[in-house]
Order: structure tokens, then sequence, then C-alpha cells
């Protein structure tokens, strides 16, 4: 018999930069919720953002969402990278231009350090874009290293453009 795997909580940074950005984001947010293996929990609002690293390109529409899974953090991987790909995502420029990204977050409370995996995602803490909507779902939330969300935010400051869209669901 199959070992039944604890349900986490995991949070999910989606954004689109090409094409219908909304659309793009609601495809994602269907696409996950038809899967068996996951639960949407929660939908941030809809945040639209400067790009970070490569700068010539379209502005971001961003958000996040909170699942609950009892999937393993590289089959979640497997899962968005395949969502990405069936949205028509192609990997070219770093930090370029995209129809979609799905990234993990935060899964559960735990650290991972593995090749092509790394929960906290590796620059979550750096970014208004991923903070602000996180915090929109989760005010209470800490991180794995302990510290609150508002610490995190407080200690970014406001260097990076970012406007929350009102009247924008998702869902």
């Amino acid at each position: 018999m199959a070992e039944k795997r604890e349900i986490k909580r995991v949070y999910l940074g989606l954004g689109s930069n090409l094409g219908d950005r909304v659309e793009n984001l609601r495809s994602c947010i269907r696409i996950l919720t038809s899967c068996k293996s996951v639960r949407l929990s929660e939908v941030s609002g809809v945040y639209q953002t400067d790009p970070v690293g490569y700068k010539r390109q379209p502005q971001f529409l961003n958000a996040v969402v909170r699942i609950e899974t009892a999937l393993t953090p590289k089959d979640l991987l497997s899962l968005v990278q395949k969502i990405e790909k069936t949205l028509g995502r192609k990997r070219t420029i770093r930090w370029g231009p995209r129809t979609i990204d799905v990234d993990i977050l935060l899964y559960g409370g735990e650290e991972i350090d593995e090749p092509g995996l790394m929960i906290p995602h590796p620059r979550i803490y750096d970014r208004r874009f991923v903070l602000l909507p996180l915090k929109e779902i989760d005010p209470d939330l800490t991180f794995p290293d302990g510290r609150h969300i508002d610490e995190v935010l407080d200690a970014l400051g406001k260097q990076q453009f970012v406007e929350r869209l009102d009247g924008l669901s998702l869902v």
C-alpha cells in the first residue's frame, strides 16, 4: 500500500508579460484547480510590476496562490513546469518575457536546496511583487528563517514599482 503523504500548504508565484496576461494567469489557475492532487485555497489580487533583470520587455502581471497538496516538492515542480509548457512558456532570455511563470515560493515550512529546486524561492526576499501578494493572502506569514513578512517588506523598502490592480479578479 502506498504511503500517505502529509498535506502541505504551498505558495506559488504567478507572472505573465506576453499575450493576454490576465487570461494567462487565469488559465494557469484553472489548470491547477483541475489537478486532483492540488486544492486551491486562496488567490491574491493582481499586481502590475516592472520587469526585474532584463529590462527591455513589457510590464508583468503577478499574483500569488496558496494551495494544499500532498505532492512532493519535486513532483510539484514537474507539475508547474508542465503547466508553463502547456501555456506556451519558452525559456530563452534569463528573466526575459514569458507567457507564464510559476514559481514555488514556499512549501510548508521546509527549506530545500537541491539542483534545480530551492525553497524558499531564492529571490523571494528581494521581490516586492511577490511579498505584497503574499502578505495580502497571509498577513501573519512567517518565513522558514523566522522572519515575519512585515519585517522582510520593511527591510526591502519601496524601490521596486508594484501597483495592485483593483477590481481585477483571477477566479
